[in-house]
């Protein structure tokens, strides 16, 4: 560790939510030069932690030190004072507004600035992230969700702060820009300022941080050196428990073909696709943002609809304009964006599970109450949801929970094939674990399952079958058993390699 005195010191910090203790007297240190990374389950407290070091949230008691100087962080501007800058998982960029205005905002600038000058001004930082080809009057909302991450890290960068807080800065990127927001932090961190990593994606621990600190149901354990642990038991003292198999057993009778893919093209594809996906299956389609896993995915769900080729269900053409049509059809699809897309936040959890088979839960184009609450109960207890939460508001659930939101509801339209993308992003381990449980349950009943991920091993141990994807272009369809890692990495980023050794 570069550093050998504290930045930061949190004391005995305690927050509650009514009757619920978020927080159990934490104790959590920083070093000058160091990138700590902050772990635990969705719920274990983290988040409320930085939080409060952000100056969004308050304590009830304890004390924090910055430079030896004891600090009240009340606000978000008292933290930015105090050399405290955040990055929350959920982005707040504002897509009316440009590139420039979205980094500058809440920053030191005139307001007589002109466009070139604002330009000028975050041309550096958007350097910093790799986004050097990215115009700076250009609107945010333009953005992919990989781009609109590093614009928020760009911002973080022009504030100058000296702790910097990263909340999953890499869970929408691909291993590309991945690789870019890791060299950026060791630079900032070898120029001595001090990183809080929070993330779920345990692999990255080892690769940046110095040492981890794990939550656990509202407290802080020691830090632990990163060099002293291995993966295993990461997981172990992560989850208080050993966690013998990520991924169940996979499926032993997979039916006839539901779906298929003849020569499709769609936004996003570079050559057409064929596959084919059949009942009892889990097809992932595997590759990095951009590769055309997600196009794929898109084309069957008919957002947008695919530009040639056919699309059979059954044998029978499919050919869905919008999710209202797919939905008829019944094609069930998750998108990888489910504060946007998969969730109705400011909704009750029970509206948000019954909303798309509204149809089947009114009599006489009014809503039955009873139809309403047996099927939100019956997919909430499918996903290991407590049904006392219905009516919580969607929002105020843990990551992981959303996400059994998001894919549980449309169980409500009995689906034929339910299309999945990222299924575990931004989820804990002990979640994830959950809902890889739950699809290979859904699987063995006999539904269809496509679903398309950056995350390796994620494809490897939850599909049957496995499509790679590379640059628009499928590279090769097999069974997972027969593809190796080292296989699957090669094929999404540099599959080139393996053609030249196979015609060798």
């Amino acid at each position: 560790m570069p550093g050998d005195s504290s930045i930061l010191r949190m004391r005995g910090i305690v927050k509650r939510y009514g009757a619920v203790t978020a927080l159990q007297g934490v104790d959590f240190t920083l070093e000058r030069g160091e990138v700590m990374a902050l772990i635990g389950e969705n719920g274990a407290g983290k988040s409320t932690l930085v939080k409060i070091l952000a100056g969004l949230e308050r304590p009830d008691a304890g004390t924090i030190e910055i430079d030896g100087r004891r600090v009240r962080l009340r606000t978000p501007n008292q933290s930015l004072h105090a050399g405290v800058a955040y990055v929350t998982q959920e982005l707040s960029i504002i897509s009316a507004l440009s590139v420039a205005e979205n980094i500058c905002l809440g920053g030191h600038t005139s307001p007589i600035w002109t466009t070139a000058q604002l330009a000028a001004r975050v041309k550096p930082y958007l350097s910093l992230v790799g986004l050097d080809d990215i115009d700076p009057a250009m609107p945010a909302g333009s953005l992919s969700v990989a781009q609109r991450q590093l614009v928020e890290i760009a911002r973080l960068l022009s504030r100058n702060a000296r702790i910097l807080i990263l909340d999953e800065p890499t869970a929408a990127l691909s291993d590309a820009e991945i690789e870019k927001v890791m060299a950026v932090v060791r630079t900032l961190a070898s120029e001595g300022r001090s990183i809080i990593y929070v993330t779920h994606r345990l692999g990255e621990v080892f690769e940046i941080a110095h040492r981890v600190t794990i939550f656990r149901n509202g407290v802080s354990f020691p830090p632990v050196d990163v060099e002293r642990l291995d993966i295993d038991e990461l997981i172990e003292h992560l989850l208080g428990r050993r966690l013998d198999q990520m991924f169940p057993e996979r499926g032993i009778s997979i039916g006839e073909p539901v779906l298929a893919l003849e020569d499709v093209m769609a936004s996003g594809l570079s050559e057409p696709v064929s596959l084919q996906l059949r009942a009892g299956e889990i097809l992932g389609l595997a590759g990095q943002l951009g590769s055309g896993a997600n196009a794929v995915v898109r084309a069957v769900a008919g957002v947008p609809p695919r530009e040639r080729g056919s699309i059979l269900l059954r044998g029978k053409s499919l050919d869905p304009r919008d999710m209202r049509e797919a939905i008829r059809m019944g094609i069930a699809y998750c998108s990888d964006d489910r504060k946007r897309d998969g969730i109705f936040g400011v909704r009750k959890l029970i509206e948000n599970l019954s909303a798309p088979a509204i149809g089947r839960i009114t009599v006489g184009g009014l809503l039955s109450g009873r139809r309403e609450r047996d099927l939100a109960g019956r997919l909430a207890e499918f996903f290991e949801i407590k049904v006392n939460r219905l009516g919580s508001q969607a929002g105020n659930l843990s990551g992981g929970n959303q996400q059994k939101v998001a894919l549980g509801k449309w169980l409500g339209i009995e689906p034929s094939i339910l299309l999945v993308e990222e299924p575990t992003r931004g989820v804990d381990v002990g979640a994830r674990a959950e809902i890889y449980r739950h699809l290979r349950t859904l699987a063995n009943e006999g539904l269809a399952i496509l679903f398309a991920s950056s995350d390796n091993q994620e494809v490897l141990g939850l599909a049957d079958t496995v499509a790679t994807f590379f640059r628009g272009r499928l590279v090769r369809v097999a069974p997972a058993a027969d593809i190796t890692p080292e296989a699957l990495l090669r094929d999404v980023t540099h599959p080139e390699s393996a053609e030249s050794e196979a015609l060798t």
